[in-house]
């Protein structure tokens, strides 16, 4: 394993169209971290990546002597870091839930998000298309109980969240207006209204919104 390059700053390696990436800037940006964003073409990275992680992958998280590779790992730490304002709760119990909410997001339905993106037979990709659908539509009237999933406050799960439901565009996955959507049409909303939201885009994710508006 590398050595880690002391930086004056703290340095964030990003895949600019990674909903991996854009889940970590979010958390940057609600926390209001000084930070060096540096956006990277993951065909092409950098050779001080592949010194500092054994993955050679993105995103990479630098502060001083450490070096975070994992996506998860880098929410729970600037949180830890930077405890205010606190995006997992006090309680055990609670953060217990949160994580597992994240450890389901993961499971669910980033698998299906990764298979969308990176393209393939057409009717591989409609079938998961329809099951992340599905499986948030089913979902939807969970996301009026609360202002946030599951939670009065924001926390680490919508990170998670709004990084993906601002992709379903992109992944040419179209949320009717209906009764049953209108909980999850208003917790999206509510995302990417945020100001933490908005500065936490990358240019390409900026014209994600521009190209669905544009269909």
């Amino acid at each position: 394993m590398g050595i880690v390059a002391k930086r004056s700053t703290m340095t964030f390696f990003s895949d600019p169209n990674s909903h991996y990436s854009h889940r970590v800037r979010i958390v940057l940006c609600e926390k209001g971290v000084t930070v060096d964003v540096i956006h990277v073409d993951p065909n092409n990275l950098p050779q001080e990546i592949a010194d500092i992680n054994p993955y050679n992958s993105l995103p990479t998280l630098v502060d001083r002597d450490l070096a975070l590779y994992e996506s998860k790992v880098m929410m729970e730490y600037l949180d830890e870091r930077f405890p205010h304002p606190p995006l997992l709760p006090v309680y055990p119990v609670a953060r217990g839930e949160s994580r597992q909410y994240i450890y389901r997001i993961e499971r669910d339905w980033c698998s299906l998000v990764d298979q969308i993106l990176a393209g393939g037979p057409a009717k591989t990709l409609d079938k998961a298309r329809k099951e992340l659908k599905d499986n948030l539509l089913a979902i939807s009237p969970l996301f009026g109980e609360k202002p946030y999933f599951m939670s009065e406050e924001f926390t680490l799960v919508d990170c998670c969240l709004a990084s993906i439901l601002w992709r379903l565009p992109l992944m040419g996955i179209e949320i009717p207006n209906t009764k049953q959507s209108k909980p999850l049409l208003a917790y999206m909303e509510r995302l990417f209204e945020r100001p933490s939201f908005k500065e936490s885009l990358s240019e390409q994710e900026r014209e994600m919104a521009s190209a669905s508006a544009a269909v």
